[in-house]
């Protein structure tokens, strides 16, 4: 209890119930709350110092967006990992972001790249673990995609990407320990920008389908 205390936040000022839903969503990506624990909802109330009512409300959020399994009786189990479901993940994306990049390629100019590829470098720091370049990592990736992206095309891509969120925080971060790992992701975005150099449609899916797949492994091979 003291442990998971000191993982999650208390809840101050805005919306408790929007802020209470934000605190657990991070806490659950991070492992902090681990796949498959089950809490009271008069624990998570403890937790984050309010009461019973904006945490019950919170759950049922994060219950639609498939990280808590509600149970009769008033608690809630984080939502284990499924790697099937992390397979189907990386299949769908595999199917979608190899073809927008062939198109994309062509329209990304090179001061484009080039500040694209100042971020990569930094991926490999080894100060940096998932939870700090997650979101520069996501953003990355939408910025080499969006010239060739319809809006749909972004919706759908932020929703696999957010539905894989916690097995690469989770996963990857599992090998922040290592140096190679960190040198071994600044390394991987940089090759995949010197793919998109090419302006090369065929050389850039598939550096784009390998990266995909060899992540995939990466975080199969970790989770499980």
């Amino acid at each position: 209890m003291t442990t998971l205390r000191g993982a999650i936040q208390p809840i101050t000022a805005r919306s408790v119930v929007e802020q209470a839903t934000e605190e657990l969503r991070r806490a659950i990506l991070a492992g902090a709350l681990a796949p498959g624990a089950e809490y009271s909802l008069r624990e998570l109330a403890g937790m984050l110092d309010i009461s019973f009512i904006p945490i019950r409300e919170a759950l049922r959020s994060l219950e639609s967006e498939g990280l808590v399994i509600m149970r009769p009786g008033r608690s809630a189990i984080v939502a284990p990992l499924d790697l099937d479901d992390l397979r189907g993940i990386y299949r769908l994306r595999r199917a979608l972001e190899p073809e927008i990049a062939r198109r994309s390629c062509l329209l990304l100019t090179d001061k484009e790249l080039d500040l694209l590829e100042s971020r990569a470098v930094e991926f490999g720091a080894r100060e940096h673990g998932m939870a700090d370049i997650y979101d520069d990592h996501h953003a990355f990736h939408l910025a080499l995609l969006a010239p060739a992206a319809t809006t749909w095309d972004i919706r759908v891509l932020t929703t696999l990407w957010r539905a894989g969120e916690r097995y690469i925080r989770i996963g990857f971060g599992k090998l922040d320990p290592d140096p190679a790992e960190h040198e071994r992701r600044g390394a991987a975005h940089v090759d995949l920008l010197a793919a998109f150099r090419t302006r090369v449609p065929d050389t850039v899916s598939a550096a784009v389908e390998q990266h995909l797949a060899r992540n995939e492994k990466i975080a199969f091979s970790a989770l499980s």
